[in-house]
């Protein structure tokens, strides 16, 4: 990544995260946006802390919100040659917890919608039967608006992440020292 890339958000992911999230004491999301992504230097300087790894700098990621303990929610720019919105995003907790919740910007849209944020999805969310869905519609519908005929739950949106990217969590265990 380079720093003079633009850190303005998509105008979808914007939407998205716009009025912020309610945490209802532990039964909500938690969930706390950036205005924008993190520049290019902050996003090294966490991402060598995070691995122990002073060689590397986290440039294939777009950092645009943490949760309460300072995990991060980012897009990982893995696949070549395609748009932001088009990458996978992740989550990468303070604790090392790691996993990819969205294929794209569209299931991510979709997952929020479904009233479920990048923490609650990379600890297992719908891992359990009795989770009941806890739907958002103002989230509802700005995943209308920006993916229209994607529309699909937050355990199917996160198991089909996991499926296409199941080597993340390896890959990220082989930088850390």
């Amino acid at each position: 990544m380079v720093e003079d890339e633009s850190r303005e958000f998509p105008a979808a992911l914007a939407a998205a995260l716009a009025g912020g999230f309610d945490y209802d004491d532990g039964n909500g999301v938690d969930f706390e946006p950036f205005p924008e992504f993190l520049p290019a230097g902050e996003t090294a300087g966490w991402f060598r802390s995070w691995t122990g790894n002073q060689e590397v700098d986290g440039a294939c990621f777009r950092v645009f919100g943490q949760d309460g303990t300072g995990g991060y929610a980012a897009f990982w720019l893995v696949r070549e040659g395609r748009g932001l919105v088009e990458q996978p995003v992740v989550f990468l907790g303070s604790e090392g917890e790691t996993g990819v919740i969205a294929r794209d910007l569209a299931d991510f849209l979709w997952l929020l919608a479904g009233g479920v944020g990048p923490w609650e999805a990379a600890a297992g969310y719908g891992a359990e039967e009795e989770e009941e869905p806890r739907p958002d519609p103002a989230r509802e519908a700005v995943a209308e608006r920006f993916a229209p005929g994607r529309r699909r739950g937050p355990a199917g949106v996160v198991a089909d992440a996991g499926a296409e990217f199941p080597g993340f969590d390896e890959e990220l265990m082989g930088l850390t020292r």
